[in-house]
Formats: C-alpha cells, sequence, structure tokens
C-alpha cells in the first residue's frame, strides 16, 4: 500500500500549530512575520525528518506561476536541438511564456544541478532530454507536482509523457530500402549509447539485415572524448577493413559528415561504390554533390506536441500528470546517394 503524502495541514497538526505559520516557514517568511528562530528550527527539522516535500502546483496557485519553461538537451548548439528550440520559443511567446535553455553535455551530474537551480527558482514546466542516471530525479520533479515533458528520447522505466520519434521504424526501413537497391552488405556506422533512441536506430538496422538473412557489420564509436579527426579515420579504417561494404547507414547526421569525409579521403565513389543513408537529415545534404539520402525527423510537429502537452499540464485546471505520450513518424527522403541500384 503506497505511503500517505503528508501535507502541510498533517505537519501542523503534529507540532500544535498553524497551518498559516507552517506556510510561512516553508516559503521562507518566517523573519518578516516574526516567527521564532526556535519555532522556525523546530518545524524544519521535522519536515526533515518526515521527508516532507512541498507541492510545487500548490506553491504556484499560492506565489503565481512564473510563465518560464525549461528546455534542457544534451547540447542547444546542435542544429536538432536548436531547431526545435527556435520553434517552441514562438509557440511558448505567443502563449504567455519564456523559456530558459540549457545543456546538459549528457553529463548527469550537471543535469541534476541544473534542474535544481530551476526548482527553486519555481519555473513552471521543464521540457527534458534526459541523460543517463536521471530517473529519481524526474520522478521527484513529477511528485513535485512540475509538469515535465521529455523529448528525443524518454525512459521505459518510469511513467512520464514524452514526445519522441519512430526510430526503429524509421532505421528499419532505410536498411530496407538499401537492400531493395542490392546492397548485400550494409555498415552501420553509430555511438556506443544506452540512449533508447540510439538503441532503437541499431535495433532497426539489425532487424532489416536478418530479415533478409545477411549479417551485420557495426561500427560502434566512442560517444565521449571523440575528435572529429579520430571519428573520420575510424570510418576509413572500418571501410578499408570490409572491402566487401556496399552501403553506408549512418546513425545521426554528425556521423554522416564524417563519414564523407572518410570516402573521399578514400577516393570512393557514392553511389557507385558505397550507397549512402543518414539519420538526421541536414539542409548540407542537398547541396553536397551527390544529394545524400536521409531520414527527416518532423521538427515542426515536435515542436507543436511538445508545447500542446506541455500547455495542456500548466494551463487552467492542467493536470501535471497528464498522461501525453507521442510517437511521431519521419520521411525518409531517397536522394543521389542511395536512388542507386547495384547489380
Amino acid at each position: 500500500m503506497p505511503k500517505k503524502k503528508i501535507s502541510i495541514k498533517d505537519i501542523a497538526r503534529s507540532l500544535g500549530i498553524s497551518i498559516t505559520t507552517v506556510s510561512f516557514i516553508l516559503n521562507g517568511k518566517a523573519k518578516e512575520k516574526r516567527i521564532s528562530d526556535e519555532l522556525t528550527l523546530k518545524v524544519e527539522e521535522y519536515i526533515k525528518h518526515v521527508g516532507y516535500r512541498p507541492s510545487h502546483l500548490a506553491q504556484s496557485l499560492r506565489l503565481g506561476k512564473s510563465k518560464v519553461i525549461v528546455f534542457m538537451v544534451e547540447d542547444i548548439s546542435n542544429q536538432f536541438f536548436a531547431s526545435i528550440a527556435r520553434k517552441i520559443e514562438e509557440k511558448a511567446y505567443k502563449n504567455g511564456y519564456k523559456i530558459i535553455y540549457c545543456s546538459t553535455d549528457n553529463d548527469p551530474d550537471k543535469a541534476k544541478a541544473l534542474i535544481d537551480t530551476f526548482k527553486v527558482r519555481s519555473v513552471d514546466g521543464f521540457i527534458i532530454t534526459p541523460t543517463p542516471d536521471l530517473e529519481s530525479t524526474i520522478t521527484e520533479l513529477i511528485e513535485e507536482d512540475f509538469a515535465v515533458l521529455l523529448f528525443d528520447r524518454w525512459i521505459p522505466s518510469i511513467d512520464c509523457s514524452y514526445v519522441v520519434v519512430e526510430n526503429e521504424k524509421s532505421a528499419f526501413e532505410a536498411t530496407s530500402h538499401l537492400i531493395q537497391n542490392g546492397c548485400m552488405n550494409i555498415g552501420f556506422v553509430t555511438v556506443a549509447s544506452d540512449q533508447i533512441q540510439m538503441i532503437d536506430r541499431l535495433e532497426g538496422y539489425g532487424k532489416a539485415i536478418e530479415a533478409h538473412g545477411q549479417n551485420k557489420k557495426v561500427l560502434m564509436l566512442p560517444f565521449h572524448h571523440l575528435s572529429e579527426n579520430s571519428a573520420s579515420h575510424k570510418i576509413q579504417q572500418f571501410v578499408k577493413s570490409n572491402t566487401d561494404l556496399d552501403a553506408l547507414f549512418f546513425a545521426t547526421n554528425y556521423l554522416a559528415f564524417e563519414g564523407l569525409q572518410a570516402l573521399n579521403n578514400l577516393k570512393k565513389q557514392i553511389p557507385n561504390d558505397l550507397l549512402v543513408v543518414s539519420f538526421d537529415d541536414h539542409y548540407f545534404f542537398t547541396l553536397f554533390q551527390p544529394n545524400i539520402s536521409a531520414i527527416e525527423q518532423p521538427l515542426e510537429t515536435i515542436a507543436e506536441k511538445l508545447m500542446e502537452g506541455m500547455l495542456k499540464m500548466l494551463n487552467g485546471n492542467g493536470d501535471p500528470k497528464l498522461d501525453f505520450k507521442i510517437i511521431l513518424p519521419n520521411t525518409l527522403h531517397i536522394r543521389e546517394s542511395s536512388d542507386f541500384k547495384k547489380i
């Protein structure tokens, strides 16, 4: 049976003081209201002893909403995250909200420190691309009645609203497209990461390969501490040591950039020597010769759904624990780099 959540009323009754007195102490108004240091300390120690957490929703009702939403991502300078941020900012402003941007660098300690900082400033909600080991922190945010939406990746172990895309299905479709064009030895270039979206992309590639009786050829690059030259060099070594490769599928656009440099250094011709597809479309892919096939994530729809869910949680009689789980389809743009039949 779940433990009953302690309220201000429970604290007041246990200590034999008024609810108003407890509320003043919780909101840092003890000195202003001339409450003795002795009583303040007594209340603070009791709160610590019973593990009481003030409800953010209740505080917002008493103190007024900040009208601020935190947008916390892995790297705000990344083109994907920056594009989402710009679209969210427009939609938030039209609805009377401001956005605070921050980057976690996929570092759980940095993410937790940022969340703690914003919590005490009474922001209204969090849109987060979660780092590893953030489950307990996100669970606390939800328990404290903050509006929380995850995006780009979700955490299977906790019940939290999210907006994500069909990573596995899209990777399966892109790999199948290469196979249908005659590719028999498709290399998949990804990073060593426990992020669910990266796991799903690898899973989609693997399922398509197995469905057609082929062998998987995966290059797993380190997620951290990999310089650009090092990434390109490792891809070159991968291609050189797998002389039968006839296609490369890159799990992200930044890996594709390094891969294209590697293929250029090796004097490989696209698509004659190898067909190429990338996850995460980029305007550069339409400028490169030949144009690079890529999976486009629906940035506008992602931003719309993130704000739709957040506003439902925050506005009117919104429920901060709203069950808002959205999985959006992607679009595979077939261009010159893979629109070629292998004989």
